[in-house]
């Protein structure tokens, strides 16, 4: 009897382990609307209120949305979508590289409704006119 409790117990732990945070792993990337190039610079925000979860472009153009921990996701909601730090420093100066509407949530014009079902979120972004 001893070892049935251990066994409950146990198989009790592992289920409660394997519940997690309930945040959804979501991935994306960024593009220029003109040609399909992919923003190599900045970073993706995800914001509502009293939260925010950020996601840094590679090379690519992708990024893997965090939380509190590297690659830890977000929780479900309607996010506001920013960009920020997309910005050129090459030319002896600072140039914004996409339409500045893109530097805040209210003026960017793109909201997300993050559930389960959402894995990947692709962002097309026009250049800096």
């Amino acid at each position: 009897m001893k070892y049935c409790s251990l066994a409950i117990f146990t198989l009790c732990l592992i289920i409660i382990a394997g519940c997690g945070s309930g945040h959804v792993s979501l991935k994306g990337r960024v593009t220029f609307s003109d040609d399909g190039s992919p923003l190599t610079v900045g970073s993706v925000i995800l914001s509502k209120p009293n939260f925010e979860s950020r996601g840094d472009l590679n090379d690519k153009g992708e990024f893997v949305m965090e939380s509190l921990r590297p690659r830890d996701g977000i929780p479900p909601g309607t996010y506001g979508v920013s960009i920020v730090g997309a910005t050129d420093y090459s030319l002896g100066g600072v140039q914004m590289l996409i339409d500045p509407k893109w530097a805040n949530p209210e003026t960017s014009g793109m909201t997300i409704d993050v559930d389960r079902k959402t894995k990947y979120l692709e962002i097309k972004v026009d250049r800096n006119p």
